[in-house]
């Protein structure tokens, strides 16, 4: 069924923290499983065969396929990096993007925190 906290049903922060997985493993499998106009369903099963078939599986590929590049084309060490000035003018654009989104976020929590939405 639906996720709802008044009835118990679902699995939630306290829970979540309670199991001992890891809160990486989780906001994979959320973001992984996050609705796409529709309501999301949760199974144990389910979080399990994708931690280990998306997670592990794939991003374990791709850091032994890193490190064999690593090894095959630089000797083994990552040389140091030179950024350019384009390099450079994106990184401020991310770093300013970041910024406003962070501000952004903080005046949601701020809006929901004083007109009571926090408790919903």
């Amino acid at each position: 069924g639906k996720f709802s906290k008044s009835r118990g049903v679902g699995v939630f922060g306290d829970m979540a923290k309670d199991t001992g997985i890891p809160a990486d493993i989780w906001r994979f499998y959320l973001l992984y499983l996050r609705p796409e106009g529709q309501d999301s369903a949760f199974s144990w099963s389910d979080l399990m065969l994708k931690n280990n078939s998306e997670l592990l599986n794939n991003l374990g590929n791709f850091i032994n396929r890193a490190g064999m590049f690593v090894c095959k084309f630089f000797g083994g060490t990552v040389p140091n990096m030179v950024l350019t000035p384009d390099d450079k003018r994106l990184l401020a654009r991310v770093t300013l993007e970041l910024r406003q989104y962070h501000q952004l976020l903080e005046k949601v929590r701020w809006v929901a925190e004083t007109s009571g939405l926090e408790q919903g």
